[in-house]
């Protein structure tokens, strides 16, 4: 089932055989690796670690154990910052590839208001920075994603650079971002929060298009169909990339799945493991199959 699947997903993309595919081997493909799953690990500092924090702000890690110097994604699940949580998984294909995943759950509302949700992504994501080595990942390779809400997230603490200057990191330092049809303009939940219909576009300071910039870390924006996806989501996207780009980022990329509508996190996955062996091979970190 898993190999007709990616067929399906190289076929929809337009990409000619598995000769995109196994040029990965020697980096993805690990069978003879062990995974381990760490659960519930608190992200808040302890002098932070208050209140709802505790029980909300955990993360789970799925790692390669006794690899050196693996990639990281950090990913953010869907949910309009109302509703799911970590145990949605993130997408299959990213299992077993000889990458870890620190897969996040966040305070949500209407127990928590903008901005707490987004201080709790960059927490997660500061965490991360500051642990990842102890299990064996690579600092400079800690990658940003997630679906939805998780994407405008991703793309909120990325732009943004307050959120993780706030915890001593840099935000530059992610290697790459890579929402999946997320917000670029505000979120519409902050926008009801605040009694704006839906309908309504903002673009704020809680908006990831009101930070466009020409340093930000390398911006890879993934939709679905523009007619099957939510309204507008491929259409904001269009232009974050249009701006970014005017505004001098020359590392900006689009993608628009066609025939694939809001629910699109598998084939985009594909998209991300892509991005990830590229930024590897382009900082000569891809690993030979003994390491």
């Amino acid at each position: 089932m898993k190999k007709l699947l990616l067929l399906f997903v190289i076929l929809c993309m337009g990409l000619t055989g598995f000769s995109q595919y196994t040029r990965y081997e020697r980096f993805r493909t690990r069978p003879e690796l062990k995974y381990v799953t760490k659960s519930d690990i608190q992200y808040y500092s302890e002098q932070l670690n208050t209140g709802d924090k505790v029980e909300k702000c955990r993360l789970d890690i799925y790692y390669p154990e006794g690899v050196k110097g693996f990639p990281t994604i950090v990913w953010f699940h869907g949910g309009g910052l109302t509703g799911g949580d970590k145990t949605q998984e993130y997408p299959h294909l990213l299992k077993e590839n000889g990458v870890c995943i620190v897969n996040v759950n966040y305070r949500m509302y209407p127990d928590a208001k903008c901005p707490d949700y987004i201080e709790d992504a960059a927490a997660a994501i500061a965490w991360t920075f500051k642990n990842i080595e102890s299990y064996g990942g690579d600092p400079e390779l800690i990658f940003v994603s997630g679906h939805s809400a998780g994407g405008y997230l991703t793309s909120i603490v990325g732009m943004d650079k307050q959120w993780l200057a706030a915890h001593n990191v840099d935000a530059n330092e992610i290697a790459g971002l890579l929402p999946l049809s997320g917000h670029v303009i505000t979120h519409f939940n902050i926008r009801k929060e605040r009694g704006i219909p839906n309908g309504q576009p903002v673009v704020d300071e809680f908006a990831p298009l009101f930070h466009v910039r020409a340093d930000a870390p390398p911006l890879v924006l993934i939709t679905g169909d523009r007619e099957l996806e939510l309204l507008g989501r491929y259409e904001e996207n269009a232009y974050m990339a249009r701006m970014m780009k005017h505004n001098g980022h020359k590392e900006t990329y689009l993608h628009e799945l066609q025939g694939f509508d809001h629910e699109m996190e598998e084939p985009a996955s594909f998209l991300i493991l892509e991005f990830i062996y590229e930024t590897c091979q382009k900082k000569n970190k891809l690993r030979k199959p003994n390491e």
